[in-house]
């Protein structure tokens, strides 16, 4: 089916211009004014509408096992969350389970598979590692991941010592993929969490505590300090602490091959969201900061040391006991109340993948932080362009995915659960008021998203193949 979008404002990364768009075959075919509409089968006003490359969200976690549960949104749920909140390509986490990690992807896709409706993309989890797993990693290439992480935290479960993230390093430098790191200081968050239990402290806000913010920032300094010794390319996963911010910088400046993410909550919440009586609803590893490393974060931001917004979605019902009505249907999964009594035992996550791209775009652009542009960048262009994706997404230009986002920037409303439709009891961002929002969200042309009409199934979404040796920037 050929279709023109007529009369809308095409922002890209760097400019912007009023063009008509026409898309065959799932992609982008021509960009014109005023395109001949003879053989078009569908034509979409945009008049006094932007038009955005569609969002990529690379840090999820849909259908992923924690604490006696699971995080609530599973690959449909999560991708028509993403859908409507303007996203239409996420990469998901490929938890590793032994040596053998083609058949750990291959379960991972059998999951998600059939209940795919956005496009999505994998990374692998290095969390044993061992000459075995080192054979392995080169082929992961053949199937199209090229993208692997390790932690400095969740010792005897996840965590790497630095002497084999550094050889995961060496293997990635050869081969191209990226390695990402989750920075925390597992050692240090061992024993407070010891001592906090010890005395008795068992309400959500010692999560916090029990993780500090110097354990994030000595373990990015760590992990820059393995990119210069390998010139292998690094992500820091949800910087969360002002003093990443400050040593991405320094990396940076050095010219090693260090690129940094945050997501939205870092932005807006603080230790002290924890101390609410439902505290539990803002517990997620790394944890929430002070009011000062919400305001470096955005300064990373502004000026560039941060390269990518993205989520870390991992919802979990707040009250997993009572059930909620989800597409007609009463569904109830065991969530937050599981820690009640003790916070080691709260599943560690949040929602949010519908909820990045309109919050970030009141906050960020329309309170004159950002430009558009840079908003497109951090989360679209950028994102395709580090994990080799771009120019297949993440742009909008000829033979690029339609992967299009029509979003109304005078569109007024009252934000929370009814509008984000990601499937837990709560929304962070419950009661917010927002000034711009999508109206139409395209999938390689096909729109799953039409005002607050859902139009996208189970099974559409492709899995994204990737290329290895992917830009720094």
């Amino acid at each position: 089916m050929k279709t023109i979008i007529r009369g809308g404002t095409l922002i890209s990364a760097s400019d912007e211009c009023k063009a008509d768009i026409l898309i065959d075959d799932e992609k982008i075919v021509r960009i014109g004014i005023n395109l001949s509409t003879k053989g078009i089968d569908q034509i979409v006003d945009a008049h006094e509408k932007l038009i955005l490359p569609g969002g990529i969200d690379v840090h999820t976690h849909f259908d992923l096992p924690m604490f006696n549960t699971v995080s609530s949104d599973d690959h449909y749920t999560g991708h028509k969350a993403a859908a409507f909140g303007g996203t239409t390509t996420v990469l998901d986490f490929v938890p590793q389970t032994g040596n053998d990690l083609k058949n750990d992807i291959s379960d991972w896709l059998k999951k998600s598979e059939p209940k795919a409706a956005i496009d999505y993309g994998f990374h692998m989890n290095i969390s044993i590692f061992n000459s075995e797993v080192a054979e392995q990693i080169p082929s992961l290439i053949d199937i199209g991941v090229t993208s692997l992480k390790v932690f400095t935290a969740y010792n005897s479960t996840l965590r790497l010592q630095d002497a084999d993230i550094f050889k995961v390093m060496r293997i990635a430098k050869k081969h191209g993929f990226l390695t990402m790191l989750h920075a925390e200081n597992g050692d240090i968050i061992e024993i407070l969490v010891q001592e906090a239990l010890a005395a008795g402290y068992t309400a959500p806000e010692w999560h916090a505590h029990t993780r500090p913010a110097w354990g994030a920032v000595e373990a990015v300094s760590r992990g820059i300090s393995l990119s210069a010794h390998t010139d292998a390319p690094l992500y820091i996963v949800h910087m969360n602490a002002g003093g990443e911010v400050d040593q991405l910088a320094y990396g940076r400046d050095l010219g090693i091959p260090v690129m940094g993410e945050t997501c939205p909550q870092y932005l807006f919440f603080t230790v002290e969201n924890l101390k609410q009586a439902d505290g539990a609803k803002w517990i997620c590893s790394p944890p929430m900061r002070f009011d000062e490393d919400n305001e470096r974060l955005w300064q990373g931001i502004m000026n560039g040391t941060i390269q990518v917004l993205g989520t870390d979605h991992c919802p979990f019902f707040f009250d997993g006991t009572q059930p909620i009505l989800y597409e007609g249907k009463e569904v109830m999964i065991p969530g937050k109340e599981l820690g009640k009594d003790d916070f080691t035992k709260i599943p560690n996550g949040l929602p949010g993948v519908g909820d990045r791209l309109p919050i970030f775009w009141t906050e960020g652009v329309v309170k004159g932080r950002i430009t558009p542009h840079q908003f497109v960048a951090l989360t679209s262009t950028n994102p395709a362009k580090i994990f080799g994706l771009y120019p297949q997404k993440g742009v909008i230009q000829p033979g690029s995915d339609a992967d299009l986002v029509i979003w109304d920037p005078n569109l007024k409303l009252t934000y929370g659960r009814e509008w984000s439709h990601q499937r837990t009891d709560y929304n962070l961002y419950e009661g917010w008021e927002l000034e711009g929002f999508p109206v139409k969200v395209f999938l390689r042309g096909n729109c799953l998203v039409d005002g607050r009409k859902w139009l996208g199934k189970a099974g559409n979404g492709k899995f994204m193949r990737r290329k290895p040796f992917n830009r720094v920037i």
